[in-house]
């Protein structure tokens, strides 16, 4: 107390002042540097690999411009290339992935939080995490194997039965199609949109959920009353979720049919931006048909980062805003 008081020992909040302060030891400077110098080069790796899919696909935008986006046909033999109906492919099976996987992950979300007991939780919490740590290569041969089978014979003759009068739902039944593909993304992304919406409904204050028990709220109105101050954070998770289903590859490759046609039967085959990449870099001999590749590669690239930048937006919304409100309390 007498070595504060005469001023030989500064306080506390002083010290942690002058170790955070720009002008600390010789130790913080470099540890400073050091981490920017990090973040400077994932910077410099994203802006390389951008300059790099924009130069080495020059040639295809040159020669097809802004009709590479809306030209159908893709034909190596006749060097005529057009991305439409991979765009359409991979837009098509990641609709369908968010329809499934959207109302799945909100109820996982919703019972973990709200609903289930501590006990339950962690356990439950485990096995839905561990489907995102499964290759997609063990996806894909699952689909082939088991999947593909399946809908082949239980539920596409069921669609067709009862909703074939829809176009969605017309045309031979095989098992490989923009269907299973979709599926397949569905129990791929599940983990992903469950996980992030499981921490946006946790970062939800408990001032919320009391005061709506308190107005006289039932246990599922104030699980409304949470998703509603969530909604920001849970659509960041859900475009977090269609950036994974776009950008996925092995595993919709297996099982889509790899066949570039536009058709609106969720019953044939299609072919996606990422899966067409995977399988013709190989056989890529001319430098037009390679530069096609590269620009496709390119347009995956910028479609994955707006993505996710969005739903990384919206993210840090929810977050912020249930910070602020948590210090006002």
């Amino acid at each position: 107390m007498n070595e504060r008081a005469g001023g030989q020992r500064p306080p506390l909040n002083e010290k942690l002042r002058r170790a955070l302060s720009p002008t600390g030891n010789t130790g913080d400077a470099i540890f400073r540097a050091a981490m920017f110098a990090v973040a400077l080069l994932m910077v410099l790796i994203v802006m390389a690999m951008i300059l790099a899919l924009a130069s080495h696909s020059r040639l295809s935008i040159r020669q097809f411009g802004f009709g590479f986006l809306t030209n159908r046909e893709w034909n190596p033999i006749k060097d005529q290339f057009g991305a439409l109906a991979f765009i359409y492919g991979t837009i098509v099976s990641s609709l369908i992935a968010l329809v499934i996987s959207v109302p799945l992950s909100l109820g996982i979300a919703i019972f973990l939080v709200e609903q289930a007991p501590h006990y339950l939780s962690r356990p439950i919490t485990f096995l839905v995490e561990l489907l995102a740590a499964i290759p997609s290569v063990v996806y894909g041969v699952w689909g082939i194997f088991v999947l593909a089978p399946f809908l082949r014979v239980h539920v596409d003759p069921q669609l067709a039965r009862w909703f074939g009068w829809l176009p969605l739902f017309q045309g031979p039944i095989t098992g490989i199609g923009l269907l299973t593909g979709g599926i397949i993304l569905a129990i791929m992304v599940t983990p992903i949109i469950s996980a992030v919406v499981r921490d946006v409904l946790s970062a939800v204050p408990n001032t919320q959920r009391e005061a709506a028990l308190a107005l006289g709220a039932t246990k599922w109105e104030t699980t409304l009353v949470v998703l509603v101050n969530g909604a920001p954070g849970i659509a960041g998770a859900v475009i977090l979720g269609l950036g994974r289903a776009i950008g996925e590859t092995m595993a919709v490759t297996m099982v889509i049919g790899n066949r570039p046609e536009i058709s609106l039967s969720l019953f044939q085959p299609s072919y996606t931006l990422a899966s067409v990449i995977a399988n013709e870099f190989t056989e890529a001999t001319a430098d037009i048909y390679l530069s096609s590749l590269i620009e496709l590669g390119l347009i995956l690239f910028f479609v994955t980062f707006v993505v996710n930048a969005i739903a990384r937006l919206l993210v840090w919304r929810v977050t912020r805003k249930t910070a602020g409100v948590g210090m006002a309390a």
